[in-house]
This record gives C-alpha cells, structure tokens and sequence, in this order.
C-alpha cells in the first residue's frame, strides 16, 4: 500500500507531508515527494491521504483483556475493597471459553482506537493467544502468578512447568507478533523465594517481566513497613527482579530512589492516568519520571478499572492532567506525550523495529480522519492530535502490513458473536454470584 500526499507524524514525532510506502509488512518508501514510477508500480494499491493523517501505531502496555467481562461493575469502590470484595470473587467464576470472546472483543475495541499491540497480565493463556493469532494483532502476554503465603515457591510450581511450556509453544509466534512475559502481581502477592525465583526464570527463558509497583499508597506505605523500609522497587530490586527487561505497572507513590533504580534497570513505567483516577489511587510523578530519563509508555489497565481500551484518551489525560496537578504548563509535552503511546510502549514490549513511521520499520500504522469539525482549524496538527483526537477518528489499523480494520469493519474478527458470547459469559457468572 501507497499512502500519498498524506500528513504523518515522523520518528521525531513531528507532522510532515508525504509519501509512506509498504511492502511485506515493512515501511520501505519514505519521502516528500512520490517514488518513482517503477518503485510505486510495486506497490499493490494506493490510499490518498486528503483529511487524513496517518501515526504509528498505538501501544497498550497494561492490561487484562478478560477482564472485559466487568466492564461497568463494583464501580466507585476504592481500590482494596474494590479487588477483594467485587473483583477476585467475579473471576473465581471465569473459565477459558469465558476468557476467549472477552478478549476478542478488547481486541476489536483496541483495533477500532488504532491500538497494534498491547501488554497483558491474567490467566487463560491459551484462550488469550488463540485471539492474538486470529486476530492479527501484536501482544506481550504473561500468565498471572499469585502468592498469598510466604510458604509457596515458584520453582517446581505448575505455574514455572506452564511458562516453560507458553515459552516454546508461543514466545515470538505468528512471526514475533505473540511474545510471553513472566509475571508478579505485586509485592503484596508474592514472597521473596518467589520474587527471586520468577527474576531467574525470565532470564532463563530470555523473557520479560511484568508485575504492579506503588498502585496505592498503602501498598507502598506497608511493603516499607514488612521490607524494613524498602519500597517496592527497592525490594524488588534487592532480589534481583529487575535483571530481565521489565514493564511496571502504575508506579504512583514512587519515590526519587526508586527512579534511579528504575532508570538504570531499564525498567519501563506503565501509566494508567484514567484507572489510577477512577480508582482514586492518585498521579503518577510522570513529569519527574520523564525528567529522571524513564521510559514511560500508557496502559488502560483492566476495562473494570477504566471502562475503556482508548489509548488516545490515556494520551491526552497524560499531556493534560500534570499540568492542572503542578501548575506548570509546559510539563509533558506533546511530543513526549505521543513517545509514550508509540514508542515508549514498543520498547516495553521488546519490539525495536517497532514503534515509529521510519524505513525498515514494521508497517504498524493507523489512520486517522482529520477532516472533522473538532479537528478544525488547523494551527498545529500535532496539537490537535493530543488534545483534539478521539479514538473513534480512527479508519485504519494496520498490523505488519496487514488491515485489520478499516471503515467500520474488522477484516480478522467477528466481532458481533465476540460481543454475544462476552455478554452471555458475564450474566452466567453474575448469576453465580
């Protein structure tokens, strides 16, 4: 495909004018001006870009697509009660077959809102991946581990002979789109020997890790308390977690400390601005964070903790939230907002072809329609895409060269019977309860 005379948001994340060509799923045609005859002759069709902009695609970098099941339930509950009084009990309920239409139909929501790949940590491994591979699109998925008792060990565990087997069966499957990660949940669901003995694994494997840091001050407040004042990045460091590449969920409480360690590990932060709101846990210090040299990408976290899979809201919430907060207009700016969403998130994930509209790339691109009221005028496009855009101006999400969605249809996904079976799943468990 031939994208002509079209905006597009560059790997300086500036918007020039142009053409961007793509070959066997890769961007091989870049330039102002249109390529010559023989070399535009290779392309198979040709998609004008009048009222359009075409951006890299978008990331996800955490989440819990089953969990699309609870989309609009325990609402306005705080944090703790909310997961071990409304949440925990609903999915003891859910199954795989439950698991399976869940997460088709995130995916349709993340595709429908230009999202090429996202980071997930639950349960059902293999329902979660049969979806990733019909659907096309790209994910790092981890199989939740929890350890509510000083006395359970990872290694030799049916979860550590399960990952050994995720690893051969699915880590860079459907050509490096499906990748696995080992996961914690946290440090108030684990122990040291499990912490440590997870860390080891993932190196083992050559895997990455995934796991929630600092969600909740009282989550910080009491691992300083049980760790003999280590915060949770620091304990977790203390036991050599953070030796495989590792994507941090939340990290609202942490500490200038924990920055350092963060940033000299490689450790990427998943900002979740709108989960962290919803459920009252607070900011995450992202302008210091960016400041401190951090990568920090965007997640949604769990639909039940957000009630959508829009990437391009968490952007503007980034890019506008920690200017209310600090008073300081100039904090997060666009161009840092946009390398969270795009880029930030392909490093998390391992992807380093990835994540830019740049030659030799993955041609992960999504298109936008800019010929919109709300994108109108036009003083600085890039502006208006943080602060005008909605996920719903999206037309196009294309996946290593592949449409995935288009104008209103999913051309991998049937996403009528996704919604059916997802609502079924959802009144059987409520039924349940």
């Amino acid at each position: 495909m031939l994208f002509t005379n079209i905006s597009y948001l560059n790997s300086d994340f500036e918007i020039v004018q142009g053409f961007v060509g793509v070959t066997d799923g890769r961007i091989e045609y870049l330039g102002q001006e249109a390529p010559p005859p023989g070399q535009a002759a290779s392309f198979s069709t040709s998609y004008s870009g009048k009222g359009r902009l075409l951006i890299p695609g978008l990331y996800n970098t955490h989440s819990h697509v089953p969990m699309t099941l609870l989309r609009g339930y325990a609402e306005g509950l705080p944090l703790q009660s909310w997961l071990y009084d409304s949440v925990f009990p609903f999915e003891a309920k859910i199954t795989s077959e439950h698991a399976y239409p869940a997460t088709c139909l995130a995916i349709a929501e993340m595709l429908r809102f230009g999202t090429v790949a996202f980071t997930d940590m639950y349960f059902f491994m293999d329902a979660r991946a049969r979806a990733v591979a019909e659907s096309g699109i790209k994910a790092n998925l981890c199989d939740g581990f929890m350890a509510f008792d000083d006395d359970v060990r990872y290694a030799g565990s049916e979860a550590a002979a399960a990952n050994e087997r995720y690893a051969q069966s699915y880590h860079n499957s459907y050509d490096g789109r499906l990748r696995i990660d080992l996961n914690i949940h946290s440090e108030y669901i684990s122990n040291p020997h499990v912490v440590r003995e997870v860390a080891e694994h993932a190196v083992a494997l050559g895997l990455g890790t995934h796991t929630h840091i600092s969600e909740t001050r009282l989550e910080h407040e009491q691992c300083k308390q049980r760790r003999g004042g280590m915060t949770p990045v620091a304990y977790f460091d203390s036991l050599g977690f953070f030796a495989a590449p590792c994507t941090a969920a939340h990290c609202v409480f942490t500490e200038p400390g924990d920055w350092e360690i963060l940033r000299e590990r490689g450790v990427t932060v998943a900002a979740n601005p709108a989960s962290n709101m919803k459920l009252a846990s607070g900011f995450a210090p992202v302008p210091e964070m960016l400041d401190a040299g951090l990568n920090v990408a965007l997640g949604t976290d769990g639909v039940a903790s957000n009630n959508s899979h829009d990437i391009l809201k968490e952007l503007y919430l980034l890019a506008l939230i920690y200017k209310g907060a600090s008073g300081d207009a100039t904090v997060v700016g666009p161009a840092q907002a946009l390398r969270a969403a795009t880029l930030a998130g392909a490093r998390s994930q391992g992807r380093l072809d990835c994540g830019t509209i740049a030659l030799g790339n993955r041609a992960d691109l999504v298109v936008l329609d800019v010929d919109v009221p709300w994108m109108r005028p036009v003083n600085d496009l890039r502006n208006n895409l943080v602060f005008s855009a909605k996920g719903s101006d999206v037309v196009l999400t294309m996946v290593d060269g592949k449409v995935l969605y288009r104008d209103g249809e999913y051309l991998t996904l049937d996403v009528e019977k996704a919604a059916f079976e997802a609502q079924q799943a959802t009144d059987t468990i409520r039924a349940a309860l």
